[in-house]
């Protein structure tokens, strides 16, 4: 916009892991894109290669003393609209240029108010430089919070960050993502992971040190969310937000063996239900419930323990998060006889129960799939080992369910992957 404004002619360096919304609203002001490297480190060395190639001058995004009084207007804005007491401000860290802006802004008019820096655990090169007494360069950097993906902050802002900012908080992912949920609650305003950094950090500062009647202000620093990431978002966001459980769980291969373990889950509420049938002695569920605390997962690992069903909690293990929980599956020897089902059930406390219950006692579930999406009805993928001879039974019980149903026997999907 700057270069449009003066009439001349702009090149934009960005990491090819940079948001398609990003770069398009780039092109629209009449700026080249040249996207280079997986995180801002890398884009800026071939910045440094473009401006000795073609001798243009290189504006640097961050370490820069004018930049960095132009991002200390931030704090003079938040100070403006909001004169009353303020204990701290948080403030998401990347290049640095943000905070070192921020905190000079704050410390020369408001001293009393808190800086606090905000980074991901695992793109932290502020905060292992500020412990470090040197800028640190890391090797690689986390690229969910691309905004905020640099392996080595700037040298005036490192100086600043090391005079001005009180302290630093990191954060995960799983956290970001309910942050950015919270946001869009509150606001219906939906932000970047690097955006979302400083509304994590307050929470979580919240949690190590409870008080009431302090005011924190979060800077909500980016907006540049491609929409196919929010599906990984609202599938981290409930872990984040400590309201679900991931759990691995031994049950007995046995008939009334799945429907003791349901009974024991009681009203609490199923957010995911993944089986297949692999051995004759013992049946491995991964299983997602609500939770209310951040301790609860243990609590119902130790709970499932004392009734007989081993237990593991997963609800922290990336492996199981990102991958294990979609591929629960596949083949198997044992599915004999097995019939495979579509159901939709309503998204109510009991449906479950409800189904498990009208099922003929000497039916076996050989699989079953489920995952709470956040709609009124749920989707549940069921296999059901029924002999020939109960065919005529097992009409009758689909048509007294009270269920809609689909018939995924012959799909060739069902063939080809499970059967």
């Amino acid at each position: 916009m700057s270069a449009q404004k003066l009439g001349c002619k702009a090149m934009v360096v960005m990491p090819v892991t940079t948001p398609a919304l990003k770069t398009d609203a780039v092109r629209a002001l009449g700026a080249e894109v040249v996207l280079a490297g997986e995180s801002y480190s890398d884009a800026y060395a071939h910045a440094l290669a473009l401006e000795a190639k073609h001798g243009m001058t290189f504006v640097h995004p961050f370490d820069d003393p004018d930049v960095i009084a132009g991002q200390g207007t931030i704090a003079m804005e938040i100070l403006r609209q909001h004169p009353g007491p303020v204990d701290a401000v948080f403030v998401a860290v990347g290049g640095g240029g943000l905070i070192a802006g921020v905190a000079a802004f704050i410390k020369a008019v408001r001293p009393e108010i808190k800086v606090i820096g905000v980074q991901m655990e695992d793109s932290d090169a502020m905060l292992r430089s500020i412990h470090a007494g040197a800028r640190v360069q890391l090797a690689e950097v986390g690229l969910f919070s691309d905004g905020t993906a640099v392996k080595l902050v700037g040298s005036e802002t490192f100086r600043l960050a090391r005079e001005w900012v009180d302290g630093y908080i990191s954060v995960d992912t799983d956290a970001v993502c309910a942050a950015i949920k919270d946001v869009f609650e509150d606001t219906r305003s939906i932000l970047e992971p690097a955006g979302a950094l400083g509304v994590a950090a307050i929470k979580q500062y919240l949690q190590s040190q409870p008080l009431r009647g302090q005011t924190y202000i979060a800077i909500a620093c980016g907006a540049n969310m491609n929409f196919d990431r929010l599906r990984f978002v609202a599938e981290r966001a409930e872990v984040g937000e400590s309201r679900e459980a991931l759990l691995a769980v031994t049950i007995p291969e046995a008939r009334g063996s799945f429907k003791r373990f349901c009974e024991l889950i009681g009203s609490r509420s199923v957010t995911e239900f993944n089986y297949r049938i692999s051995d004759a002695q013992q049946a491995h569920v991964f299983v997602g419930l609500a939770t209310q605390t951040s301790g609860e997962s243990q609590m119902l690992v130790d709970s499932f323990s004392q009734q007989g069903f081993e237990a593991l909690d997963l609800t922290h293990d990336e492996l199981a998060k990102q991958h294990l929980r979609h591929m629960v599956g596949g083949r198997s020897e044992l599915a004999h006889e097995e019939r495979l089902y579509r159901f939709v059930f309503p998204e109510r406390p009991g449906a479950l129960m409800k189904f498990l219950s009208a099922m003929h006692p000497d039916w076996n579930i050989s699989l079953f799939h489920y995952r709470n999406q956040g709609a009124d009805y749920g989707r549940i993928l069921v296999g059901l080992q029924v002999p020939a001879t109960d065919h005529d039974a097992l009409a009758d019980f689909l048509n007294t369910l009270a269920y809609p149903w689909e018939d995924e026997t012959n799909n060739p999907v069902y063939r080809l992957f499970l059967r």
